[in-house]
């Protein structure tokens, strides 16, 4: 947005947390709301387009309502998955909520929230495989080549990097041509996973970190080891095989929170396929082994490997022939009247079009 000329009145994602931010956080977003309710009371907007990040969102979508403006929710919060008592405050608080997977438009708009499907931004556009090919060739050869995905938070990282070593290592000792390759977001994260690395003895033999360049990290490998999140999808549009978790330190936290989890899977592929295509440690306490062990099964027998694929590519036939942020850009357009309501097409999920929801 900061490229395409976008004025930026506050920063909020530079240092994000996951799970309860401590009061200093609090502290911090309560004086960006305040800057912000002051500039919006002086610079009259049209509409407000809150994305991903409820928690964080939410406070800003009182302070637009508040002054007016049209709310339309890019993303849809996951009240599906948790927590769902939020569908009222969310109700209140949106005039469209733009959802990215099939099935949550029913569950909105049979709840009283105005929902529509666009698809995911992931497959707006082909990938260019020459170019990947070109940029994944200096990665290097072997066998296995595993990518590693963990994450971008800090503490995600802490938590993540060192049973992702842990697993490399493992599978190191079961097939010694193995090779890897750590796909940073940022060169902030790839010098935190080095300095991580250097307290554990240092990388091991035949891994090395690449910044920025996933889908080139993702069309390399032959199996990867993912964190929970959207990057699942990025590895699931090249077919990949995968093995997902999500390190937890402590299990009496999952067992008090089970109680308000509607949904019985986690990771976005199993999400999307209503059951369990990829194997997913969610939330997962133990060691590599268990992953070390999933990771084998998908190595050495072609045929597990084959019916994750089959499953994942019948996944994605819900994300072909649309265009993301075409329909998110007419949807908000309507919004705000810039243009005339245009008719849903009727292989479209919505609110005469249900699909499952996920259990």
């Amino acid at each position: 947005m900061e490229r395409a000329g976008a004025t930026l009145v506050e920063r909020t994602g530079d240092d994000a947390v996951m799970g309860m931010p401590g009061i200093s956080k609090i502290l911090e977003h309560q004086r960006i709301n305040q800057r912000i309710d002051a500039w919006l009371a002086k610079n009259p907007v049209l509409a407000h387009v809150p994305v991903d990040s409820p928690a964080a969102n939410m406070p800003i979508c009182e302070i637009a309502k508040k002054h007016g403006i049209k709310v339309v929710h890019l993303v849809a919060p996951q009240i599906w998955a948790w927590g769902r008592w939020r569908i009222h405050r969310l109700r209140r608080l949106t005039d469209l909520v733009l959802c990215m997977l099939p099935f949550e438009p029913e569950f909105f708009t049979r709840r009283r929230v105005p929902a529509r499907y666009i698809g995911h931004f992931l497959f707006d556009e082909p990938l260019d495989t020459r170019a990947l090919d070109r940029r994944a060739s200096v990665f290097g050869d072997g066998d296995p080549r595993i990518a590693m995905m963990p994450g971008s938070r800090p503490n995600e990282l802490e938590r993540h990097f060192p049973i992702i070593l842990d697993a490399f290592r493992a599978l190191k000792g079961l097939h010694p041509g193995a090779v890897g390759v750590v796909a940073a977001t940022s060169d902030r994260v790839a010098d935190l996973l080095r300095s991580m690395a250097s307290t554990r003895g240092g990388l091991p033999e035949g891994v090395r970190i690449v910044v920025q360049d996933t889908d080139a990290v993702v069309r390399w490998c032959q199996i990867a080891l993912v964190k929970s999140g959207t990057v699942t999808l990025q590895v699931a549009k090249q077919r990949r095989p995968m093995v997902v978790f999500y390190k937890k330190s402590n299990p009496l936290f999952f067992l008090l929170v089970r109680s308000i989890l509607a949904t019985s899977v986690f990771s976005l592929p199993n999400v999307l396929a209503r059951r369990r295509i990829v194997p997913e440690f969610i939330p997962h306490y133990g060691g590599a082994g268990p992953l070390v062990r999933a990771m084998e099964q998908l190595l050495v027998d072609p045929s597990v490997r084959a019916a994750q694929e089959a499953d994942i590519s019948r996944v994605l036939r819900d994300f072909e022939g649309l265009h993301a942020a075409s329909l998110a850009s007419d949807a908000i357009e309507e919004m705000i009247g810039l243009r005339r309501p245009a008719e849903i097409p009727a292989h479209l999920p919505h609110a005469g079009n249900p699909s499952p929801l996920p259990t």
